[in-house]
């Protein structure tokens, strides 16, 4: 018999560990090959981790909810034959044997000693070969998440290796920050109401006897500190334009029983919308770019996320890598697969990274618009509302006349610490100008 380490996979370039959400296999489980062990955890998308061998579950390394690195081994499989990648167990029994053997005054002097090397560590920050430093995606998810800006977080004090600052470490910092917030405002003699009431103070909730309570789901409570921290992070302003589609609604009624034979794919109106923001994010450039401290980041690739509505309720993102390089027909494969994916729970994590902006359907729920939340670290977030037949004056070298049109109501959302009213307006109204200038004839 022989033993096989069970690793957390590489699940895309920008993931770097992901958190144990549910154990599918106990200690003594069969295991068979390529079925699920253990339900893991990113930011954003879960997904399982399935075995590599057949055999039996003989040891777990790690509890629900704890964090796991890439290629760090969370599972140990017994397996029949050699040659399989042997563990180690009886050095790690002895190292345990000879811990437990140690004098006790002997232990905490070494216990001393490690933290006194601990502080002179936390002393020191890890820095990275271009002078910044290191912080791991969960710390800065952390950060973003309780809107701790680039500043504030580089004077947080690091305990882990070479002074990084660990999972702990951020959080510790965050309840000490609020508690600091709330006790300064509270001391200061000449605060003003303003001023003390600045700190979050949830407001007390009366239940009563027929009341239901139900637990927020991990996604939920992510999504609801996502939405917070975007909201205390960005200025929010919003520009609404009215858009005709008529010419859209007929082109695509007529192409799309053709478009579902040639490619079997469903021709929806979320490309041809997605293809319209692509364009004028290359027009208008500067809407394509995030907040950096003081500094602005200029993106070079343009990567829409599409927010998708989930059977539970929630929302995810899934992102259309360099949307502005793909033709129609490639645009509507990308958003057909990414919908069918995030629908069925089978997204990877790398398919909701990197998202430069963001178009959200709120029509899909009749709704004529919306003010969508900007998706942090973006500076922009696009609504589309419903198709909707109205009566509306026509101008024709003959006169003016009422006929009925396909219209909608585009809602851009922008972040006006970077993004003023004009440059705002002039990209919505880019996007409806390309939208009302369809080929009626175009061929797909």
């Amino acid at each position: 018999m022989a033993k096989f380490e069970l690793k957390l996979p590489k699940m895309g370039e920008s993931v770097a560990e992901a958190t144990v959400t549910n154990w599918l296999k106990e200690v003594g489980d069969s295991i068979e090959m390529d079925e699920p062990v253990v339900e893991i955890a990113t930011d954003k998308v879960d997904s399982e981790v399935p075995s590599e061998v057949e055999g039996v579950l003989v040891e777990k390394l790690f509890d629900v909810d704890d964090v796991v690195e890439v290629g760090q081994t969370i599972a140990i499989i017994e397996i029949e034959g050699e040659g399989a990648e042997e563990v180690s167990t009886e050095e790690r029994v002895s190292e345990e044997n000879v811990a437990e053997e140690e004098p006790e005054d002997e232990a905490v002097a070494q216990a001393a000693q490690m933290l006194d090397q601990g502080q002179e560590t936390a002393a020191a920050p890890a820095i990275t070969n271009d002078g910044a430093r290191f912080y791991s995606p969960l710390v800065k998810n952390i950060a973003q998440e309780e809107g701790i800006a680039q500043e504030e977080l580089d004077k947080v004090p690091g305990t882990g290796l070479e002074g990084r600052v660990t999972k702990d470490d951020i959080l510790k910092y965050v309840e000490h920050r609020g508690k600091k917030t709330t006790t300064s405002e509270t001391n200061t003699p000449n605060a003003t109401p303003k001023e003390t009431t600045s700190a979050a103070v949830q407001t007390p909730v009366s239940v009563n006897g027929g009341d239901e309570i139900i637990e927020m789901t991990r996604m939920g409570k992510m999504i609801s500190k996502h939405m917070m921290a975007s909201v205390q992070t960005s200025a929010h302003v919003q520009s609404f334009i009215e858009v005709d589609v008529t010419t859209i609604w007929n082109w695509r009624n007529k192409v799309k029983a053709e478009f579902e034979k040639r490619e079997g794919e469903n021709l929806t109106f979320t490309p041809i919308f997605m293809e319209a923001v692509a364009k004028a994010i290359r027009d208008f450039p500067l809407i394509n770019i995030s907040v950096d401290g003081d500094k602005i980041v200029k993106k070079k690739d343009i990567n829409l996320g599409m927010a998708a509505a989930l059977p539970d309720g929630n929302l995810i993102v899934p992102v259309i890598k360099k949307a502005d390089q793909l033709n129609l027909v490639g645009m509507a494969k990308a958003v057909n697969d990414l919908a069918s994916r995030a629908r069925a729970g089978k997204l990877k994590p790398d398919d909701t990274q990197g998202g430069t902006y963001t178009v959200t359907n709120v029509g899909t729920f009749g709704s004529v618009m919306g003010t969508p939340i900007i998706n942090q670290p973006q500076v922009g977030i696009l609504a589309l509302g419903a198709i909707r037949k109205v009566p509306a004056v026509i101008e024709t070298p003959e006169g003016d006349f009422i006929g009925i049109r396909h219209k909608m109501f585009l809602s851009h959302s922008y972040d006006h610490r970077v993004v003023n009213g004009a440059l705002g307006g002039q990209f919505v109204q880019r996007v409806a100008q390309y939208l009302e200038a369809w080929d009626a004839n175009r061929a797909v």
